[in-house]
C-alpha cells in the first residue's frame, strides 16, 4: 500500500511532472488527429476511386480493343465464376472535347468512356455521383426535363450552390435553339450560307432539331463545364441540354491508317466524384455509339470490339488471387490484368509512406516526453536519497523501491495519455469547426475545397489505431523510469542516510 501512495503523492505534490504529462498528452492527441485525418482522407479517396474502377479489370494492350466481349466474359466466369459478382463491357480512348460557350468554342484534352448504361452500375459506384436523382437510380443516356440538383450536398453544411442547373435539361436545350435561331436570323438572311464554322463542327451526318430531338448522350465531369466564384458558387460552361463534339482516333488496323473520328453528343447529366483527376478529364458515352464511331465492329459479322471489362467481385474475395488467375490465363502480349489497387498504385502508396513517415515523426515526440520523464525521475532520487533511506532501514525492499517509481512512470503515462486520448478524439471530431475558426482568425481559409478533393476535412478514427498509441505512450513512460529506479533500488541504506 505504501508504494502506491507514495507514487501518488509524488504526482500530486511535484509540479514539475506536469510538464511530462503535458508532453505526453500533446504527443498522443497530435498522433491520434493526424491518423484520424490521414485515414479519413485515404478512406475518402479510395472510395471515389473505387467509385468509377471495378474491383479487377481486364483490358487490352491496344486501343483498338479485342472482339466479343462476351466470349471473355465467359472464359473470365470459367476462371473465377464463383468469385464474380457482376461484368461489364467498357470502351476507354483519348479524346478533344470542343462545345460552345457563347460566341467562343471551349477545347479540352479528355479520357472518353463508353459504357453499357444497364450493366454499369453492377460493378461500381458510378451513379453515385451523378447529380440527377433519377440517374442516381438507374441510369439513362437520355436528357431529363428538369430535377437536376442545385445544391451540392456532398459538401455538408457549407454545400456550393448550383443554381444554373435549375434550368438544365429539356427546358435549357429548347431555349438555346430558340436564342441560337433567333440569332441566325439577325446575322444571316434566309437564303444566305450558315455559318461554315459551325458546320465544320457537326460530325454526325444524322439531322436533328434541337427543340425536339438530342444527339447520343453524354456524362460529362463536371470540372470539364464548370468553375468556381470567389463567392463559392459553382458557374458552369455549359448545361445538361447542351451539345458538345468529341474527336478520337479510330479503331483502324493494317493496311488502313489510323485517323481522327468524332461524333455529336448532348450533355444529360454530370459527374461529381470529388477527385480532380476524374472531374476534369472523365466523359461517359454509350458504348455502342463510341464502338459506331471508332468502327469497332465487324460489318460481316456483327462482332463487336471492347478494350476492357470491368469485374465486380463478391464480398470478401481476395481480388490479387482472382487478378492471378486471368494473367495466367490471358496472354500478357495482348492483355493486362489489374485490380483497382494497382492502377492507382501512385497515389496510394504516396499517402501510405506519408502516413508512415508522419507517424514515426510524431512518435519521436512522444519519445522526448519520455527523456524528460528520465531526468525528472533522476532528480528525484537523488532529491529523495535520505527518504529513500529511511524506508529501506524500515524494512522496505529494494523490489519495493523500484516498484514505487515504476508506478509514479506509469501514472505519469497513464494520466498523460489518457488526457491526449480524449483531447484528440474532441479534436477530431469537432475539426471542421475548429478549422473554420481559425481561418476566421486568420482571415483565409485552412482547409480550401479548390485546392483539396473534399469540400469538409474527412476524419476516420481507429480503435485499433487509437489503442496502439495511447499503450505506446503508456510504455515509454514506464521504461523511462526503468533506470532512475533502478539506481533508487541499489542505494545501501547507511549511505543513503548519510547523504546530505
Amino acid at each position: 500500500m505504501y508504494k502506491l501512495l507514495l507514487a501518488l503523492r509524488y504526482l500530486f505534490t511535484r509540479y514539475i511532472a506536469m510538464a511530462s504529462i503535458i508532453s505526453v498528452m500533446l504527443g498522443v492527441a497530435t498522433m491520434i488527429v493526424v491518423n484520424s485525418v490521414m485515414s479519413g482522407f485515404t478512406s475518402e479517396m479510395q472510395n471515389r476511386i473505387h467509385g468509377i474502377l471495378s474491383d479487377v479489370v481486364l483490358e487490352s494492350q491496344s486501343l483498338n480493343g479485342f472482339p466479343d466481349a462476351k466470349a471473355h466474359m465467359d472464359k473470365v466466369r470459367q476462371i473465377a465464376g464463383d468469385s464474380i459478382a457482376g461484368m461489364t463491357p467498357t470502351v476507354y480512348v483519348p479524346a478533344m472535347l470542343n462545345f460552345r460557350c457563347g460566341d467562343d468554342w471551349v477545347t479540352r484534352q479528355v479520357q472518353v468512356i463508353g459504357i453499357d448504361e444497364t450493366t454499369q452500375g453492377n460493378v461500381s459506384d458510378f451513379g453515385k455521383y451523378l447529380q440527377h436523382p433519377a440517374n442516381r437510380s438507374q441510369m439513362s443516356f437520355q436528357l431529363r426535363d428538369s430535377g437536376y440538383d442545385t445544391v451540392d450536398h456532398q459538401g455538408g453544411d457549407d454545400a456550393v450552390l448550383r443554381p444554373q442547373l435549375a434550368a438544365a435539361g429539356w427546358k435549357h436545350r429548347r431555349l438555346m435553339a430558340e436564342t441560337r435561331k433567333f440569332q441566325e436570323k439577325l446575322v444571316q438572311p434566309d437564303n444566305a450560307p450558315k455559318d461554315p464554322f459551325a458546320q465544320a463542327n457537326v460530325v454526325d451526318t444524322n439531322v436533328v432539331d434541337p427543340a425536339k430531338d438530342q444527339f447520343p448522350g453524354a456524362v460529362v465531369g463536371i470540372a470539364l463545364a464548370s468553375y468556381r466564384t470567389p463567392e463559392g458558387e459553382d458557374r458552369f460552361l455549359a448545361l445538361p441540354g447542351d451539345d458538345i463534339t468529341l474527336t478520337f482516333p479510330n479503331a483502324a488496323e493494317p493496311p488502313n491508317v489510323p485517323k481522327a473520328v468524332g461524333g455529336r453528343f448532348t450533355i444529360v447529366d454530370f459527374y461529381d466524384s470529388k477527385m480532380s483527376e476524374y472531374d476534369s478529364s472523365f466523359i461517359f458515352v454509350p458504348i455502342k455509339e463510341l464502338q459506331n464511331d471508332r468502327g469497332m465492329f465487324d460489318r460481316t459479322t456483327g462482332t463487336r470490339w471492347v478494350n476492357s471489362i470491368q469485374i465486380k467481385l463478391k464480398p470478401g474475395v481476395d481480388g490479387d488471387m482472382v487478378r492471378n488467375q486471368l494473367i495466367r490465363a490471358f496472354p500478357p502480349q495482348f492483355y493486362r490484368v489489374q485490380t483497382w489497387r494497382d492502377k492507382q498504385l501512385a497515389i496510394l502508396s504516396a499517402v501510405s509512406m506519408e502516413t508512415t513517415i508522419l507517424n514515426i515523426l510524431l512518435f519521436l515526440i512522444i519519445a522526448v516526453s519520455g527523456f524528460g520523464i528520465l531526468a525528472i525521475f533522476f532528480m528525484i532520487v537523488v532529491e529523495k536519497t535520505r527518504d529513500i533511506g529511511i524506508l529501506k532501514s524500515l524494512g522496505a525492499s529494494g523490489q519495493g523501491i523500484m516498484t514505487i517509481f515504476l508506478s509514479y512512470g506509469l501514472a505519469l503515462g497513464l494520466v498523460g495519455s489518457g488526457m491526449g486520448m480524449v483531447l484528440g478524439l474532441l479534436i477530431v471530431k469537432y475539426i471542421n469547426p475548429i478549422a473554420d475558426f481559425v481561418g476566421w482568425l486568420r482571415g483565409a481559409k485552412i482547409f480550401d475545397p479548390s485546392v483539396y478533393y473534399f469540400y469538409k476535412i474527412p476524419t476516420l478514427r481507429d480503435p485499433w489505431t487509437v489503442t496502439w498509441i495511447v499503450c505506446g505512450a503508456l510504455a515509454i513512460a514506464v521504461f523511462a523510469s526503468v533506470l532512475p529506479a533502478l539506481r533508487a533500488a541499489r542505494l545501501h541504506p547507511v549511505e543513503a542516510l548519510r547523504h546530505e
